[in-house]
């Protein structure tokens, strides 16, 4: 059964939503496929840890973050996958990984890639790996008032940065390397 709060929520809203029952989806990308409908339109949904507070990041099942964009993009020091230990509590009706984007209702501040507010639905985890709800991208933005952002995500088939290809280190790596090297003078 889809998460109480959101079903809720939506009904009170008075938005038109579809939810649809689906064999287990622990991915987005795998959701897409269940429910044979584009990852563009199939919402991920990431917990981070934005300067010590929790926060939601929604963007395409296909995309990958980019953390050094997201951290610039955010104005921020500190950016990091956030411990789902750390989180699933706040999420009591959610199994883990099933979370919905609407981190609104779970007391979180929403950041969502512009990519997706192009697509005229939308479709996301209900709160189980089994079950889904699609409405439209229109009705999702009016609900939740994320802060959309359009960088810090690369889409798919987009080449790595020269650090994450084999046997190179990131730039940050190599510069603290000698510093403290020449600390140590």
């Amino acid at each position: 059964m889809p998460v109480k709060q959101l079903t809720e929520f939506l009904e009170e809203a008075g938005v038109e939503y579809m939810c649809l029952s689906h064999p287990p989806a622990f991915t987005a990308q795998q959701l897409a496929h269940h429910v044979k409908i584009a990852g563009d339109r199939v919402v991920k949904t990431v917990i981070i840890e934005l300067d010590g507070k929790m926060a939601m990041l929604v963007m395409p099942a296909t995309w990958r973050v980019r953390w050094d964009r997201l951290s610039r993009v955010l104005d921020t020091d500190f950016v990091d996958l956030a411990d789902e230990q750390e989180f699933q509590d706040r999420f009591p009706e959610c199994e883990v990984g099933a979370m919905p984007p609407f981190g609104n209702l779970f007391g979180m501040t929403v950041y969502c890639a512009e990519v997706l507010t192009e697509q005229p639905e939308l479709a996301f985890a209900a709160g189980t790996h089994t079950e889904s709800i699609h409405m439209k991208t229109a009705d999702f933005l009016q609900l939740v008032h994320p802060m959309v952002i359009n960088q810090g995500f690369t889409r798919p088939g987009a080449q790595k940065p020269a650090w994450l290809t084999k046997g190179r280190q990131r730039p940050e790596a190599t510069e603290e390397k000698t510093v403290s090297r020449l600390a140590g003078y």
